[in-house]
């Protein structure tokens, strides 16, 4: 029952992940940086601190009581995947939802896989497995069958794109303006690498989610105090990156320009942010009844993978490709949510 609750839980998240750029769809006469900052105030600075009120007795003082490490440490991983988040957004800008989120979160579900078994190799911690014991167990060699096979379907996933690309250029113009492989490509690999370390930063925080359980909090909410910690470092990446751009390409203006509907932009923009901070709410609760960070990781990333095709397929971005270009795309997916399964067993066993 745990366990079933904990796919369920999972699946709420991915769904709110896999959704929360529609209603970015709806802001109008803005540019990128702009709804993406108001979108971000509100997925990490307006939200978790509510979450964590609601669900956390006293969070701000189990805040104040961590060490200084933790708290840096925690900050730190959620700086590095606030860069992973800026090129997530970007990737989806270039690729579209389908393409976009299917090699974006292929690479952070493979990294996510390998990379903590890595460092466990560098800093011997007991209770965690090390790349080179996954080396030596089935568990451990079905989990890296599982990441080779979603490189294969991340390649497919790329060939289908070169393909979407050919389609769209001749007798397609008005198709996907914004679809540009290349520059998707690029960070989208980025992204996907550096949206990993999200999941690092609750290993890092852990202390403060089983220091609110001593404290009464309820372990299906645990983690949500240190998302507080976790978000301040995605805000401050993604609040600079963005004003930087607000100024560079003078669409600061853009908040004030009451020729554009500045209130719908921001109550669209708002919506996107809160979903998007809704993944991690229910990724929380998830986790605490699976109790396995990477297969909660993986779960979590196969249902974004599957909602963000469902709105593909919604928004018609596959649309008058050809049969070829199609039946390679659907063959890249297969074998990304296969490669998701395989990692799953085998972090299981």
């Amino acid at each position: 029952m745990e366990s079933l609750l904990g796919i369920i839980f999972h699946s709420i998240g991915g769904f709110s992940s896999g959704s929360f750029y529609m209603p970015f769809k709806k802001v109008k006469d803005w540019a990128w940086e702009s709804y993406w900052l108001v979108g971000g105030f509100f997925s990490w600075l307006i939200v978790p601190p509510i979450a964590a009120y609601l669900t956390i007795p006293n969070f701000t003082e189990i805040i104040a009581a961590a060490s200084p490490s933790i708290k840096t440490f925690t900050f730190t991983m959620g700086l590095i995947w606030g860069i992973g988040g800026l090129t997530y957004g970007l990737g989806v800008r270039y690729l579209g939802m389908s393409l976009g989120n299917s090699i974006t979160l292929g690479f952070c579900s493979a990294f996510g896989a390998l990379v903590p078994s890595i460092y466990y190799d560098i800093v011997p911690t007991e209770g965690k497995i090390s790349f080179s014991h996954m080396l030596t167990n089935t568990g451990g060699q079905i989990v890296l069958f599982g990441v080779v096979v979603y490189l294969i379907g991340i390649a497919i996933s790329g060939k289908a794109g070169m393909l979407k690309e050919k389609d769209f250029a001749t007798g397609h113009e008005d198709k996907d303006k914004d679809f540009n492989l290349v520059k998707g490509l690029i960070v989208a690999v980025i992204s996907g690498i550096l949206s990993s370390f999200f999941n690092y930063g609750i290993e890092a925080g852990k202390s403060m989610a089983e220091h609110a359980v001593v404290n009464g909090a309820n372990p299906l909410f645990q983690n949500n105090v240190t998302y507080v910690v976790l978000l301040w470092g995605g805000l401050t990446s993604n609040f600079i990156w963005c004003l930087y751009l607000n100024f560079k390409n003078k669409s600061i203006k853009n908040y004030t320009d009451k020729s554009t509907p500045i209130t719908k932009n921001v109550l669209f923009s708002a919506l996107a942010g809160t979903m998007w901070f809704l993944q991690f709410f229910f990724y929380g609760m998830g986790e605490s009844k699976l109790g396995n960070g990477a297969s909660s990781w993986i779960l979590h990333m196969a249902t974004i993978i599957l909602t963000a095709n469902f709105w593909g397929f919604y928004l018609k971005e596959w649309k008058g490709v050809s049969k070829k270009t199609l039946r390679t795309f659907f063959w890249g997916i297969g074998l990304i949510m296969l490669a998701i399964v395989l990692v799953g067993i085998g972090n299981s066993l």
